[in-house]
């Protein structure tokens, strides 16, 4: 990936525990470490060089404050990426969200020649890319990119692990098929009228790009024609990479440990919630829309109309006091009129719903946080009639029981012992106490083993363990780490 660190080999773990800690130095270190990627991926998400910034600022106060949730440190990486995608899709559902001003490309320091040629690859990168959906673009991009693996790009998307690998596979599928038949529109396009019409102009549009994949195999002689293979690491590697401004990083270490910004980091930290069990933040929903409030009552003609019917009733009983009056029993002249209701001054409906935290997003000029923000104003209290009401109240239903939350359930692993020549055994888990989301975290003692799941209550699965020894000399062993805990032995030889 031009421009930026090769895939990172921090230990995840220590900067974790270190955070939990309170260390500013391990602050630094995540910040080091980390930056110059979730930048760019949050450059690309939101195409403006400002949103960008402040985006990444969050990220790294929320992984400050939120640390004592992840409840794999190992996963910090991913898990950094679950919060700035969250981070990211808040902003772009913002009415404030600043646009139009991309961050400048990292510097290659290229010569003429090799950047006419990494613009021409460029090209076929974004005509491929454009045949696919938005989704499986990210999904390539965090797989190829950025080096996340199927485990925490489900964190990351927030969607099941089985769902993951499914659309990890067929993104690849499509990319490929997409690839295809672009080299075939750069390299043939003279070979078939059809195609040299949609490849009108280069990097290709999306439109044309599908088009141009449903064409090329059925038509007898595009899926004839052979194309070189290109893998997608060398194929996304030509692509932009947004530059990390060099001033950023004293504004975000300043705002994620200054003890006057104490407040607008919780603040902050509020947007990145609610998390799942594991500690990853749940995918943002956008906030319902206020309901349209009602325009006001015109209580002019209103008012006047019981006005002008209360001076007709006065005249009546008035005339009939009158006539009245020369003999017979009086008339009471206090009839009773309908009084015009009052203006409360608030207008009809639902209550207004329990304020949230200020909005940190930065608005145009500068990426820090406000360190004010306005409180809501208190609304006043409903007023009630003083006339007794001759129904009794509504009593409200009897209220039910909260739903309870699912227990989670802890995992029970069995070792396994390869006899003789055998290269491989099976580990069995259990899920014991609640449903469990297991994966296989790590080996260590010359085995391999892989794999990830979700077990029912009592549920058991097996985990096929190979050794990756070839020579067997003596009794060995080896273990396999499990999430959420546990680890099985494994003996061989």
């Amino acid at each position: 990936m031009a421009g930026v660190p090769g895939p990172a080999q921090h230990d995840g773990t220590r900067l974790a525990d270190a955070l939990r800690a309170g260390d500013v130095i391990a602050l630094t270190e995540v910040y080091d470490a980390y930056a110059p990627r979730l930048y760019d991926y949050c450059h690309g998400l939101l195409r403006d060089r400002v949103e960008a910034a402040g985006a990444l600022r969050n990220v790294i106060i929320a992984a400050r404050e939120h640390i004592d949730r992840l409840t794999e440190p190992e996963r910090l990486r991913g898990w950094l990426y679950a919060i700035a995608r969250k981070e990211c899709m808040r902003r772009r559902d913002s009415p404030n969200r600043h646009t139009g001003q991309e961050a400048p490309e990292a510097d290659d320091r290229l010569d003429g020649e090799r950047l006419a040629r990494r613009e021409e690859r460029r090209m076929l990168a974004h005509s491929a890319l454009a045949a696919l959906n938005g989704r499986q673009r990210e999904a390539i991009d965090l797989l190829v990119r950025h080096d996340l693996d199927e485990v925490d790009m489900a964190g990351v998307f927030g969607m099941p692990l089985e769902e993951t690998f499914a659309l990890v596979e067929k993104a690849g599928e499509d990319l490929a098929a997409a690839l295809h038949a672009v080299l075939v529109a750069q390299n043939h396009r003279e070979d078939c009228d059809a195609v040299a019409s949609l490849a009108g102009s280069w990097p290709l549009p999306p439109q044309a790009a599908a088009s141009l994949v449903r064409h090329v195999p059925g038509c007898p002689v595009c899926r004839e024609l052979r194309t070189p293979q290109v893998p997608p690491a060398g194929l996304l590697s030509v692509l932009p990479v947004a530059a990390l401004p060099a001033e950023l990083r004293l504004d975000v270490l300043t705002a994620a440990t200054d003890e006057d910004r104490a407040g607008n980091r919780r603040a902050i930290a509020a947007w990145t919630g609610p998390f799942d069990e594991y500690g990853w933040p749940l995918p943002y929903e956008p906030a319902p829309a206020r309901a349209r409030e009602r325009p006001p009552r015109r209580r002019g003609p209103l008012i006047g109309a019981l006005a002008l019917a209360a001076g007709v009733v006065m005249l009546a009983a008035g005339a009939m006091v009158w006539l009245g009056s020369g003999g017979g029993e009086r008339t009471d002249a206090a009839a009773t009129v309908p009084a015009a209701p009052a203006d409360s001054g608030e207008p009809t409906g639902s209550a207004e719903p329990e304020p949230t935290p200020p909005d940190p997003s930065p608005t145009v000029t500068s990426p820090s946080p406000s360190p004010s923000a306005t409180p809501s104003p208190t609304p006043s209290p409903t007023k009630t009639s003083k006339t007794p009401s001759t129904r009794p109240p509504l009593q409200p239903p009897p209220s039910s029981d909260a739903p309870r939350t699912p227990r989670r359930g802890s995992l029970a692993v069995e070792g396994c012992r390869m006899r003789g020549r055998e290269s491989s055994c099976n580990v069995r888990i259990t899920a014991q106490g609640g449903p469990v989301n297991w994966r296989v975290t790590g080996t260590s003692g010359g085995v391999s083993a892989n794999g990830a799941g979700r077990l029912g209550p009592g549920e058991s699965a097996e985990v096929t363990v190979h050794r990756t020894n070839v020579f067997c000399l003596g009794d060995r062993n080896g273990s396999v780490s499990f999430s959420p805990g546990g680890t099985a032995s494994v003996s061989y030889c």
